[in-house]
C-alpha cells in the first residue's frame, strides 16, 4: 500500500500555541504581582517590625547584675556583704570539643570532679550561648596563668562575678539565711510574680531567713547595655547603657555581740533562745543551736557537707525558734494564772492546802505535784513562785479547757507571731474540737488537768514563748516581732524605718497583772525555783522556770536523769523579763534534754540580760542556801502524754 499522507492543521496548532502562551503570561503576571505585593507588605507595612528584628540581630542586650544589698546589725557590724572573685567560664556554643577543652584547661587550672558536676548541672539548666562557670574563686596566679594561654581556648574566658559572704560564719545563721543558685522552682516563682526580667544575668536568690524574706529589697534592679555585635557574635562597641540599681541595705535589731554571747552560752547543748524588746517588738537575739555556716550554700554545697548537716542527729539546719515545738511545761503557768484571775475563778486571798497531789472529783487517781508531800498552804502568787503543780491542776479544771485555750490564745499560743522570716509554724493549742477532728475521740478531764501545767497536747515554739512573755511584761499589748528595724535605700542612702505595730491586745486588770508579776519576781529571789539566776543581780528579774517531759514514765516511777538516755531527758525552759519594774528585754530559752530550767536554761538568759542591760557578761551564779529541789515527772493520766 502506498504511504499514508497526514495533513497538519496549522491554524488549530497556532490557536493552541497562542492560548498556552497567553496562559503562561497571565500566570507569570500573577506570580510577579503576588511577589510585588509581598515585597510591598514586608518593606512598607511591616517595615518597623522587621527593622526591630534586624537591629536585635545587630544589637545585643547584655544584663548588668546589681550589687546585692548589705545586712548590718544595729551597731553597723557587717553580717552579709559581697566581694568580687575571678571565675573561669565556658560558652558551649563557641567550643568545638567541650570535653577536650575542659581537660586541656585542667592542665593550667585545677578542675575538680565537683567543678565538673556543677558545670554539667548548670549547663543543662541554661542555654548553649550563655557562659557557664566552670571554676570559681580563682587565685590571681591561676587567673594570670590562664590569661597567657587564653588564645588557645575559644569560648573560655575569665570573668569577675560578685559572691555573697557571711563574715561571721555560723553566727546568726538561722536568722540571716543564705542565698543559693536559682533553680526551676525559683524560676516559676519569679515568673508568677512577673519579676523574671529583673533576674536576667543573675545566678543567685535568697533561699531562707532574711535573705529570702527581703529578697525584693536586697536584689536591686538589673541594668542593661546595648552592645553592637558583628557576624561572629563578638562585641564591637557599647551603644547605650542603663546602670543597675544596687539592692537596699537591711539594718537589723540584732546586736551581734549579744548574739555571740547567747550562742556561746549554750556550750554543747542544743536549743533555742529568743530575746525581744517588749515595747516595740525588736528581736534582740535569735539563737538556734547547733548552727551551720551559710557560706557553704552560696556556690552550691558539696555532697559531703550536705550529708554531714542533713544526717546529723542534732539537726543543725532546723530553725528551732520558729520550727522547734516543745511542751511549755511550767512556763505556761503564769498565763494559766492570769486566765484564772481575769475569769474570776481565782480571787485573792484564795489559797489551797497542797497535799502533794490533785484528784479529780469522784476519782482515786492522783496527779502528783513535783514535791512529794506538797507545799502546804499556797495562794496564786506563791504557786507561781514555787511552781506548785497541784494548784494549777485544780485551776485548769475550774476554768475548763475551752475558756483556758481561748484566753491564752491572745498571748500568741497556737498561732504564728508574724516575725519577718518565712517558715514559722503555729505550734498547738489543743481543744476538744481539735481532738475530735484529729482522732475522732472525746476530750477527757485528765487532759484538761495536765494542760494546766503545760503538758499534754500543748506545744509551743521558742518564738511564741518569747512573744507571750513580752506581752505579759507589756501589760497585755503584743507588738509584732521583727528583725529589720530600717531599710537603707541604695539610691538616696536614706534609712526608712520599718513600721511598728501591735498584733494583739487584751485588757488586763492592773491588780491581776501585778499579782502574777510579783509571783514571777519571787521566782528569782531566795526560795524561788530560779533563786540562783537572780543572785547578785543589780536589777530585778521576773521569771518562770519550766521542765518539759520528753517521754512518759509509769505511775510512781521516779525520774532520774542519770538512768535515762541523754536525748530522752527532760527539756529545760526559762522565760524572763527585766528590769521587772520597767521591762526592756524579754527572753525565752529552751535547752533540749537539759533537765531543770532554773539550773540550765536560766543562766543562759542571765548572761543575755546582763550584757544587754549592763554591757557585761554575768559572773558564775552565786550558790544559794535553799535551792529548789528538782521536779519529778508528772503522773500518767488515762490518756498518754503527747510529749
Amino acid at each position: 500500500m502506498p504511504p499514508r499522507t497526514e495533513f497538519k492543521n496549522y491554524q488549530h496548532e497556532q490557536y493552541h500555541f497562542r492560548w498556552r502562551l497567553g496562559f503562561a503570561a497571565v500566570l507569570a503576571l500573577i506570580c510577579f504581582g503576588v511577589l510585588a505585593a509581598r515585597f510591598a507588605y514586608l518593606q512598607v507595612l511591616r517595615y518597623d517590625y522587621y527593622q526591630t528584628i534586624a537591629e536585635s540581630n545587630r544589637i545585643s542586650l547584655v544584663p548588668i547584675v546589681p550589687n546585692r544589698g548589705l545586712i548590718l546589725d544595729r551597731n553597723g557590724v557587717l553580717l552579709a556583704h559581697n566581694f568580687f572573685v575571678y571565675t573561669l567560664e565556658v560558652t558551649p556554643s563557641k567550643t568545638n570539643n567541650l570535653e577536650q577543652t575542659i581537660n586541656e584547661v585542667g592542665k593550667l587550672v585545677e578542675i575538680t570532679e565537683l567543678d565538673r558536676k556543677r558545670f554539667k548541672k548548670l549547663r543543662e539548666q541554661g542555654h548553649s550561648f550563655e557562659s557557664v562557670p566552670l571554676r570559681t574563686h580563682l587565685t590571681e596566679v591561676e587567673a594570670a596563668r590562664f590569661a597567657v594561654n587564653r588564645y588557645r581556648f575559644p569560648g573560655v574566658e575569665i570573668k569577675s562575678r560578685l559572691f555573697r559572704h557571711y563574715p561571721l560564719g555560723s553566727l546568726g545563721a538561722h536568722l540571716m539565711g543564705y542565698i543559693g543558685r536559682i533553680n526551676d522552682s525559683d524560676m516559676k516563682s519569679l515568673e508568677a510574680a512577673d519579676d523574671l526580667s529583673n533576674y536576667k544575668g543573675s545566678d543567685h536568690i535568697g533561699k531562707s531567713g532574711l535573705e529570702e524574706y527581703y529578697e525584693h529589697n536586697l536584689h536591686g534592679i538589673t541594668g542593661f547595655q546595648q552592645v553592637e555585635i558583628d557576624a561572629d557574635g563578638h562585641a564591637v562597641r557599647v551603644l547605650s547603657s542603663t546602670p543597675p540599681v544596687p539592692g537596699d541595705n537591711l539594718i537589723l535589731s540584732i546586736d551581734s555581740k549579744l548574739q555571740d554571747i547567747a550562742e556561746k552560752a549554750f556550750g554543747e547543748y542544743r536549743g533555742a533562745l529568743v530575746a525581744i524588746n517588749p515595747t516595740n517588738g525588736e528581736v534582740l537575739a535569735f539563737v538556734s543551736q547547733p548552727s551551720y555556716d551559710p557560706n557553704l550554700f552560696v556556690d552550691g554545697i558539696d555532697a559531703e557537707n550536705w550529708k554531714i548537716l542533713n544526717d546529723s542527729l542534732d539537726k543543725p539546719l532546723i530553725n528551732r525558734p520558729l520550727r522547734g515545738i516543745y511542751p511549755p511545761g511550767s512556763t505556761f503557768k503564769p498565763f494559766v494564772a492570769m486566765a484564772g484571775l481575769e475569769a474570776g475563778v481565782r480571787t485573792p486571798p484564795f489559797s489551797i492546802s497542797d497535799p502533794g497531789y490533785y484528784a479529780l472529783p469522784g476519782s482515786t487517781h492522783h496527779y502528783r505535784d513535783w514535791k512529794p508531800g506538797g507545799h502546804g498552804q499556797v495562794d496564786i502568787r506563791r504557786a507561781i513562785t514555787i511552781s506548785c503543780d497541784t494548784f494549777f491542776y485544780g485551776l485548769a479544771m475550774d476554768l475548763g479547757i475551752e475558756r483556758l485555750a481561748s484566753f491564752v490564745s491572745h498571748f500568741g499560743f497556737g498561732k504564728k507571731s508574724g516575725i519577718d522570716i518565712h517558715g514559722e509554724i503555729p505550734g498547738l493549742l489543743a481543744t476538744p474540737d481539735w481532738k475530735w477532728k484529729r482522732w475522732k475521740q472525746k476530750w477527757y478531764a485528765g487532759e484538761t488537768v495536765i494542760t494546766g501545767i503545760g503538758q499534754g497536747y500543748t506545744l509551743v515554739t521558742p518564738m511564741q514563748l518569747a512573744q507571750a512573755t513580752a506581752m505579759l511584761a507589756n501589760n497585755g499589748v503584743a507588738m509584732r516581732p521583727h528583725l529589720v528595724t530600717s531599710i537603707q535605700e541604695s539610691g538616696s542612702g536614706v534609712s526608712r524605718p520599718m513600721p511598728i505595730s501591735s498584733v494583739d491586745h487584751i485588757a488586763l486588770k492592773p491588780e491581776n497583772t501585778t499579782l502574777v508579776k510579783l509571783g514571777m519576781m519571787d521566782v528569782t529571789r531566795p526560795g524561788g525555783t530560779a533563786a540562783s539566776v537572780g543572785a547578785g543581780s543589780s536589777y530585778l528579774i521576773a521569771a518562770k522556770t519550766g521542765t518539759a517531759q520528753v517521754v512518759g514514765f509509769k505511775q510512781n516511777e521516779k525520774y532520774n536523769a542519770k538512768n535515762v538516755d541523754e536525748r530522752h531527758r527532760d527539756h529545760a525552759l526559762f522565760i524572763a523579763y527585766a528590769p521587772a519594774e520597767d521591762p526592756k528585754i524579754a527572753v525565752a530559752v529552751i535547752v533540749e534534754n537539759g533537765g531543770h530550767g532554773g539550773s540550765v536554761a536560766g543562766p543562759i538568759a542571765r548572761k543575755v540580760m546582763d550584757y544587754y542591760l549592763l554591757g557585761k557578761v554575768a559572773l558564775p551564779p552565786i550558790p544559794v542556801v535553799t535551792p529548789a529541789p528538782p521536779p519529778a515527772a508528772p503522773a500518767i493520766t488515762e490518756e498518754p502524754l503527747n510529749d
